[in-house]
């Protein structure tokens, strides 16, 4: 099969020379660019929904230029001013000197691989290994985080763009002879624009271990890679274009467009949709006739409760009908009972009073007579000395009528 019309899933080179070009001149092919994945910015929301502290960090490492872009945006979207402290480690010197389009290039914060492999960046980390590393990614997993976790430093991980289809418009027409890949994600878009693509005649070219993987994985057939003569994707596209020239030219197979191809499958889902639709129809009147089934048993198993429970409830009452009674009778008997001890109680207090009256009466009396009987030895006791006055006053006269009687 002679090959016209390559395609190749990566931007178009921005330089003036690319091997790709000089196919063109050599090969009289038409070389089409055209990636078949594109990736797009997390907003500042959905960054925020990750909850990665983006201002607790103070180094950054970098393994692309576009996590350099989606950092920066980043921090602009969330209002962060990067300090002028911060320290960059690149894993190239390309990426250390893009760095230029958002700071001023200072070599005492910005670190870079001499080699271009990560695991070379080393000697820098482990001289920093005291900062907070922050490393910018994509969704997609990437062989390069198993190299930064094996430096024995403190780093966050921060998804900030993510890696999507880049879909084929709806009247574009995929009619190439050669088709070369450079990511399993391509092959993957690949597949979700043509779900039933078939190879056939196309060259399909992978250029990577996990690409060729992916290929492969994908029962597709690998036509093209790199090879030591063939070191770069252009140089194995030519070699392979060259080993063809004298081909017999056979009519070219064209994909469908991708309108026709996406009408298919809307109409292969509209189908599958009613298909759906039924099953789901009868299997909700299934469940409705069930459920309507279950719901008259749980009434009828309701009822039976409620009739349990209306039972035990006038049972309950009858029960609190006649304790009610009970305690009615009880606190009279209680409240006669209060009343007969108060009676009681009233009685030996009477009696307690009487008693205490009569013995201060008797105590009364026996302190009268006391007084009485002492009056009475007081008076007897002032009769006596007045006696033995009167007897010595009348003794006391005797001598001295002597004396008189004497004297006359």
């Amino acid at each position: 099969m002679k090959i016209k019309k390559i395609l190749v899933s990566q931007p178009r080179p921005t330089a003036e020379k690319s091997p790709y070009f000089d196919l063109e001149e050599k090969f009289g092919v038409q070389v089409v660019f055209r990636p078949f994945i594109k990736v797009v910015g997390l907003s500042s929301k959905e960054f925020r929904q990750t909850k990665v502290p983006i201002t607790e960090h103070t180094a950054v490492i970098f393994t692309a230029r576009t996590a350099v872009d989606h950092y920066f945006r980043l921090c602009k979207e969330l209002r962060f001013n990067v300090p002028d402290t911060m320290k960059y480690f690149c894993q190239s010197e390309i990426i250390a000197n893009y760095l230029q389009r958002y700071i001023i290039y200072r070599k005492r914060k910005i670190f870079f691989s001499p080699t271009g492999h990560i695991e070379d960046l080393a000697p820098f980390i482990n001289k920093h290994s005291k900062e907070n590393f922050l490393y910018p990614t994509s969704d997609v997993h990437d062989s390069k985080q198993a190299s930064v976790e094996q430096f024995n430093i403190k780093c966050t991980t921060a998804v900030m763009y993510r890696t999507v289809n880049n879909d084929f418009g709806p009247d574009e027409v995929f009619d190439y002879d050669v088709i070369a890949f450079f990511t399993p994600a391509g092959i993957k878009s690949l597949l979700d624009n043509f779900p039933n693509f078939e190879q056939g005649d196309i060259a399909i070219g992978g250029m990577g271990n996990k690409t060729i993987d992916e290929i492969k994985r994908e029962g597709l057939r690998l036509d093209i890679t790199t090879s030591p003569d063939a070191p770069s994707m252009a140089a194995a596209i030519g070699k392979y274009v060259e080993a063809h020239l004298n081909d017999p030219e056979k009519p070219r197979r064209t994909l469908l467009p991708i309108a026709a191809i996406r009408k298919a499958q809307q109409e292969e889902e509209e189908r599958k949709a009613r298909e759906e639709a039924e099953r789901v129809a009868q299997e909700k009147a299934e469940r409705i006739a069930q459920e309507a089934k279950q719901m008259a048993e749980e009434a009828k198993r309701i009822a039976a409760e409620a009739k349990k429970k209306a039972a035990a409830r006038k049972a309950a009452a009858t029960r609190k009908h006649k304790a009610e009674e009970a305690a009615h009778k009880a606190a009279e008997d209680a409240a006669a009972a209060k009343r007969s001890e108060a009676a009681r109680k009233a009685a030996a207090t009477r009696r307690r009073k009487a008693e205490e009256a009569a013995a201060r009466k008797a105590a009364e009396e026996a302190a009268a007579a006391k007084r009485s009987e002492a009056a009475r030895k007081a008076a007897a006791t002032r009769r006596r000395k007045a006696e033995e006055a009167r007897k010595a006053a009348e003794a006391a006269q005797k001598p001295a009528a002597k004396i008189a009687t004497k004297k006359k």
